[in-house]
């Protein structure tokens, strides 16, 4: 009988073992794929800095205004000015609608 449980007991062992061994190697190639993912997400941050800049860099207010002047004939674009905006109380909103449904009305009438 105790032959019987000390065979057991090492296929446990090895299959524990075994299982470990197989852990062990997920694991890594797991961090080895985190590792890759970051260095992207590293590259890809660094990129964006430097698209942003770019973007600033065309988007400054003197280079724009160079090329509405330049571009002038065929754009027709006129500098803004404060008095080309409204306030808000020029703002005509839609008017408020009660949605409620009256669960005394199932037909879906609204609130009078």
């Amino acid at each position: 009988m105790r032959s019987v449980l000390y065979i057991l007991s090492a296929l446990a062992v090895i299959g524990l073992a075994y299982w470990a061994y197989n852990e062990n190697y997920r694991t890594q190639a797991a961090i080895s794929h985190a590792e890759k993912l970051e260095a992207r997400i590293s590259t890809a941050r660094q990129r964006l800095r430097v698209l942003n800049a770019e973007w600033a860099y065309l988007n400054r207010p003197q280079r724009l205004r160079e090329l509405a002047d330049i571009n002038f004939d065929r754009l027709r674009l006129m500098p803004l000015e404060a008095a080309q905006f409204g306030r808000i109380d020029q703002v005509a909103y839609p008017p408020e609608i009660d949605l409620r449904i009256d669960p005394e009305n199932p037909d879906g009438e609204a609130f009078p």
